[in-house]
């Protein structure tokens, strides 16, 4: 078998080398087939002061890696970092629509008037004025929303790989439509009024 020989003298060692090598090609398409090359070869980025970063733009956050490529162990930590970022994302999910249940339970209980105290004969002294009851105030209109529909969760593919976001998704998706279920009361049936003849 023969050996394909790479574009590139000597190898480059990290994205920023490639980079080099990649400008100094004849032509545009040349240029950008060669930088597109670097960077699936390396997906870390040289620091200023030393060492390397990957930016994974899936938590837009960065990471800092010994090499110009994180190693099994690094790349571990990053998948890690992305199940937490995922955990925390659908937590305040979560507590949002709790919140906004809570405050949409607020806001339709009845107004109850301030409670009147009742004068007692035996300790108050008489006064000359009246005393002025308070008033309730109007209870504000709030327009009606349109409900949006939900849409129907997509089934599950039995060759999915367990642990990848693709398999994932559509559990963590369905466990998202249980609590709006849980969190959406459903009005009670119409009742029907006999008539009198």
């Amino acid at each position: 078998m023969s050996a394909h020989a790479q574009w590139w003298r000597g190898g480059p060692k990290d994205f920023e080398d490639c980079a080099d090598l990649a400008e100094k090609a004849k032509t545009r398409e040349d240029k950008t087939a060669q930088l597109a090359d670097c960077n699936a070869k390396f997906a870390g980025r040289r620091k200023p002061g030393g060492g390397y970063t990957y930016y994974d733009f899936m938590q837009d956050r960065s990471f800092d890696i010994a090499g110009p490529n994180p190693t099994p162990d690094e790349q571990k930590k990053i998948d890690q970092e992305y199940t937490g970022y995922l955990e925390q994302q659908r937590r305040s999910r979560i507590v949002a629509a709790f919140n906004a249940k809570q405050l949409e339970r607020q806001e339709t209980q009845p107004v109850r008037p301030p409670q009147i105290q009742q004068a007692s004969l035996h300790n108050e002294p008489v006064r000359s004025e009246t005393a002025k009851v308070p008033v309730p105030a109007a209870r504000p209109v709030k327009p009606r929303v349109a409900a949006v529909p939900i849409p129907e969760p997509r089934p599950r593919a039995s060759n999915c790989v367990k642990g990848t976001f693709s398999c994932e998704w559509p559990r963590l998706s369905e466990g998202l439509d249980g609590l709006k279920k849980l969190f959406t009361p459903t009005p009670p049936p119409p009742t029907k009024v006999a008539k009198r003849n």
